[in-house]
């Protein structure tokens, strides 16, 4: 009789263990479904991307954006993600290829409409930011004097005799724009190039400061007088005039009349006037102020006997066979 109490218990012992072992095993099973729902949830994802996005932690948020889409890719939300954190990451073209599919799955979205919209903008203004620069970055003057080339191979003859002549200037309008570039100012200066064999290089520099020149007829006349003496003295093959319209108070070279009209805009901006006993040359740069960046314009051929801004420099001299 207590031999087959014994058993009894032994075996409801056992039968309990078994069923205690057996809710343990659906309680982790049940664990470890909602953890898989809870760790790949289209909404959690989506949500979490959010949040990141508003703590600026971008690569965060792209991927739990990416996972919404993996999860669910039929949802406009997950794309909405992700067009928003690669907005904040500036990648435009991106963003608005997320929001356009984002799109597709729900067209009735002003949201993503005005995404769209908005980031359409963003890109054009960083587009021409990004043009800007580039323009301010690479100066390339030579490639708008391929005219000038050709009239001083007609009036100098072979290359080695203007090539010199032809950097020089060149040289000096680069420096020019660079400067304007960086102060949007530039000190009014007369660049020679000297005679490295006959020049007496101890005694005449090649930059002569001319701060006064444009104050008044006077001023003017007295300087002009003083260049075209030393531009002899110096033995100098060219000189090139450098000044900002902003500070010339005579000659007023933009307010002429009739054939001497200024056909050139109002812009701010400067000359550069090209002396040489052979050709002389005059342009304006102007300078306009794009995305709060100073960029100087293509320079514009002046018309030299309506607009000259210094009267000529060296003795003229006939074209050489």
């Amino acid at each position: 009789m207590n031999t087959f109490l014994n058993f009894e218990l032994i075996l409801y012992d056992l039968l309990l263990e078994q069923l205690c072992f057996m809710m343990y095993v659906a309680f982790v099973y049940a664990c470890l479904v909602f953890m898989h729902i809870l760790l790949h949830n289209n909404l959690l994802d989506s949500n979490r991307a959010a949040a990141f996005l508003q703590l600026v932690k971008l690569n965060k948020a792209l991927a739990d954006a990416e996972t919404t889409i993996t999860l669910n890719p039929k949802w406009e939300k997950g794309y909405f993600r992700k067009g928003s954190v690669l907005e904040a990451m500036e990648q435009y073209d991106d963003a608005l290829a997320a929001f356009h599919t984002a799109l597709q799955y729900n067209p009735q979205s002003t949201e993503v409409s005005r995404k769209i919209k908005r980031i359409s903008q963003l890109a054009k203004e960083k587009k021409l930011a990004q043009e800007v620069e580039s323009m301010r970055s690479n100066v390339n003057m030579a490639k708008h004097l391929d005219a000038l080339k050709s009239e001083l191979s007609e009036k100098l003859g072979p290359k080695e005799r203007w090539e010199d002549v032809f950097s020089f200037l060149v040289e000096t309008m680069e420096a020019a724009v660079k400067s304007w570039h960086e102060t949007s100012k530039l000190d009014p200066r007369v660049y020679f190039l000297l005679d490295k064999e006959k020049a007496q290089t101890d005694k005449y520099a090649p930059i002569v400061n001319i701060d006064k020149a444009f104050e008044s007829p006077d001023t003017h006349s007295s300087c002009f007088s003083f260049l075209r003496q030393y531009a002899e003295d110096s033995f100098s093959k060219a000189a090139c005039l450098v000044v900002s319209k902003s500070i010339i108070s005579y000659p007023q070279v933009w307010k002429g009349q009739g054939s001497r009209k200024w056909r050139h805009g109002q812009h701010d901006g400067f000359f550069i006037q090209f002396e040489s006993s052979s050709l002389r040359k005059l342009w304006f740069i102007p300078s306009t102020n794009e995305k709060g960046q100073t960029l100087c314009r293509d320079p514009e051929a002046l018309d030299i006997s309506a607009h000259e801004v210094l009267p000529r420099l060296f003795k003229e001299k006939l074209a050489t066979s």
